[in-house]
C-alpha cells in the first residue's frame, strides 16, 4: 500500500505558492476596493488581543460553508466566485490553508494576509498617529 505523506511544511508551501498573499500595507486598500476581510481567529484570541475593523468573523469550521456562493448557508457578502477574499489568522498560517482551499471551490481570488492579526496589529503600534 502506497501512501502519499507530506509535512505540514510542504503543505504550507504548496498552498502559499498559488496565493497572492496581502502585504498588512496593502489590507486598507484592497478592503477598499471591495476586498472582504474575513477574520477566522477564535473567540478568546479576539477577546484577548482585540477586533480587526472592516472584518467579518466566521469560524474556521464553517468557512467553506459561509464563502461558496453556491452554498445555500452562504453569507450575504458573498455572491460570486470573483471578490477577493482576505483570510486573516492570528499569525498568518491556518488563513494560508484556508484560503488555499477557498481557492478549490473556485474562489480564485482568496488569499490571506502576511503575518496575520499579530502582523496588522504590529504595524498599528507602530504607525505614526496625529494629534
Amino acid at each position: 500500500m502506497s501512501t502519499n505523506r507530506r509535512t505540514i511544511d510542504e503543505l504550507l508551501a504548496d498552498a502559499r505558492s498559488r496565493l497572492v498573499r496581502v502585504q498588512v500595507e496593502e489590507l486598507a486598500a484592497a478592503q477598499a476596493a471591495g476586498a472582504l476581510v474575513v477574520d477566522i481567529r477564535p473567540k478568546e484570541q479576539r477577546r484577548h488581543d482585540g477586533d480587526l475593523l472592516g472584518a467579518v468573523v466566521i469560524d474556521r469550521n464553517v468557512l467553506e460553508w459561509r464563502l461558496d456562493p453556491a452554498s445555500p448557508d452562504r453569507i450575504s457578502e458573498v455572491t460570486d466566485h470573483n471578490r477577493q477574499i482576505i483570510v486573516v489568522c492570528n499569525e498568518g498560517y491556518s488563513s494560508s490553508l484556508a484560503a488555499a482551499t477557498l481557492q478549490e471551490l473556485g474562489l480564485h481570488r482568496a488569499t490571506d494576509l502576511i503575518g496575520g492579526y499579530q502582523q496588522w496589529l504590529r504595524s498599528t503600534a507602530s504607525a505614526p498617529h496625529e494629534c
